[in-house]
C-alpha cells in the first residue's frame, strides 16, 4: 500500500486497532475450541484470501474445477454475493443471475456438468453437497471461504495479488485486509496472482523472503491468459474474435465492474491506442441509466470501427438487463481469463491437488485406513 495512501487515513488507525482485537478474538477463540469448526467426509479445497476486493478466486477456482473433473465429481459452493434469493440454493438449468450471484452463475454456465450451490451457511450447504447422490460429489471448491470457519477445510489456498501482497497491506478501514496477516497460518498452499509473464528470477526470491511463509507452506505463482473475446449476445449473429484481431485504430470502450481493470487494459494496450474505460464498483448492477450511459459513451466515440469489451463476470449481469439497446448487442464481447501457474510449476501444483483429493476421496481404500 502506498505510504501516502495511508497517512490520508491516519484518523482511521484507532478503527483498525478494534478491527485487529475483534478478528483476533475471533480467531482464538476457533483455535480454542469455544467456536466449532466442522470437518466433512468430503475433501473440501478452499480459495480465499486476507483482504477485500478482488485476488482472483474466480479464475483460480474453474483452474481447480478443469483439473478435477476429469477424474471426480466436483461442486462448487459460493455464498452468492448480492443474489436475490436467500438459504441453499443448487443451481439448475434455469436459474439465474440473481438466483445464484454473478461469479457462481458464470461458473455453472461454463461447466455445465458439475455441481454448483449457493449458501451463506457454508455448514449447511457443504451438508447438502455432501448428501447429493447420482452421482455422489467426490470433491467441494469452496469459493471465498477463508474467513469461514465454521468449516474446517482439508486444503486451504490462499492468493495474494503480486501488485499488492498481503505484507504490504494493513487492516480494514486504513487497508484491505480482513484479518492479520498472522492469519496465513491456516494455509498450506499460496499463490501470489496477477504476475507479469515476463517475472524475473529474483523476484520470485524476494517476494518468498517478503511473505514470511512457514515451512509447511508450498508457495507458487501465477498469471493471467487471456481468450477469444466471445460475443455476449451471439444470437446477435456475431462469432468469437481474436484479440490479435483488433486493429490499431480501433476504439474500444471497456466496461467494468470489478475490482480493478487495470490488468485488462493492460492486455489490450498492445492491440489499440484508443482504450476508454467504463468503470464501475466491483458486483455492480446494472441499470438503466447505466445502459444509457453506456450507449452516449459508445456513440461519442469517434473512431471508425469501435467495440464494448467487458469481463466474463460482468457479461452475467448484462444479460439480465432488459434495456439493452440492440446497436449496443451487436459490437458486446467478453474477454475470458484463465489462471496460469507459473515458474514451471504447474505439474507439482497439480499433483499436489490432485494428492489431496485422491488421498482423502471418500471410501477410497486410503481414507479408510
Amino acid at each position: 500500500m502506498e505510504e501516502s495512501h495511508i497517512r490520508k487515513h491516519t484518523s482511521l488507525y484507532p478503527f483498525s486497532l478494534l478491527y485487529w482485537l475483534g478478528a483476533g478474538i475471533r480467531n482464538k477463540m476457533f483455535d480454542w475450541g469455544i467456536l466449532p469448526s466442522e470437518s466433512f467426509d468430503v475433501p473440501v479445497i478452499c480459495v480465499g484470501n486476507l483482504v477485500a476486493g478482488g485476488t482472483g478466486k474466480t479464475p483460480h477456482t474453474e483452474y481447480l474445477v478443469r483439473l478435477l473433473q476429469k477424474e471426480f465429481h466436483v461442486a462448487v459452493l459460493s455464498r452468492g454475493y448480492k443474489r436475490k434469493k436467500g438459504g441453499y440454493v443448487l443451481a439448475t438449468p434455469e436459474s439465474t443471475v440473481y438466483d445464484i450471484g454473478d461469479e457462481p452463475f458464470q461458473i455453472h454456465t461454463k461447466f455445465p456438468d458439475i455441481r454448483v450451490a449457493v449458501d451463506k451457511n457454508r455448514r449447511q450447504g457443504l451438508r447438502k453437497l455432501s448428501q447429493l447422490e447420482e452421482p455422489q460429489v467426490d470433491v467441494v471448491l469452496l469459493d471465498d471461504g477463508y474467513q469461514h470457519r465454521y468449516v474446517n477445510a482439508g486444503l486451504n489456498i490462499l492468493l495474494t495479488d503480486y501488485h499488492r501482497l498481503f505484507c504490504d497491506d494493513t487492516l480494514l478501514p486504513v487497508g484491505r485486509l480482513r484479518e492479520p496477516q498472522s492469519s496465513k497460518i491456516r494455509a498450506q498452499i499460496v499463490i501470489v496472482t496477477k504476475c507479469p509473464r515476463d517475472i524475473k528470477p529474483i523476484d520470485y526470491n524476494i517476494i518468498s523472503k517478503r511473505l514470511r511463509l512457514y515451512p509447511y507452506q508450498q508457495l507458487y505463482f501465477s498469471t493471467y491468459t487471456y481468450g477469444d473475446l466471445m460475443p455476449v449476445f451471439p444470437e446477435q449473429g456475431l462469432s468469437p474474435c481474436p484479440v490479435r484481431s483488433i486493429s490499431a485504430e480501433e476504439g474500444i470502450l471497456l466496461l467494468t465492474g470489478i475490482a480493478s481493470p487495470d490488468r485488462m487494459i493492460e492486455e489490450l494496450q498492445p492491440y489499440s491506442t484508443h482504450i476508454y474505460p467504463l468503470t464501475f464498483a466491483d458486483h455492480h448492477t446494472f441499470t438503466r441509466k447505466d445502459i444509457q450511459r453506456l450507449k452516449e459513451t459508445f456513440s461519442r466515440m469517434k473512431e471508425e470501427r469501435r467495440i464494448i469489451v467487458t469481463t466474463e463476470k460482468d457479461a452475467t449481469r448484462l444479460l439480465q438487463c432488459t434495456d439493452m439497446d440492440e446497436e449496443l448487442k451487436n459490437h458486446l464481447y467478453a474477454l475470458p481469463v484463465e489462471a496460469e501457474i507459473l515458474q514451471n510449476q504447474q505439474e507439482i501444483f497439480n499433483q499436489h491437488i490432485l494428492g489431496y483429493v485422491r488421498k482423502n476421496k471418500r471410501n477410497s481404500i486410503l481414507s479408510a485406513k
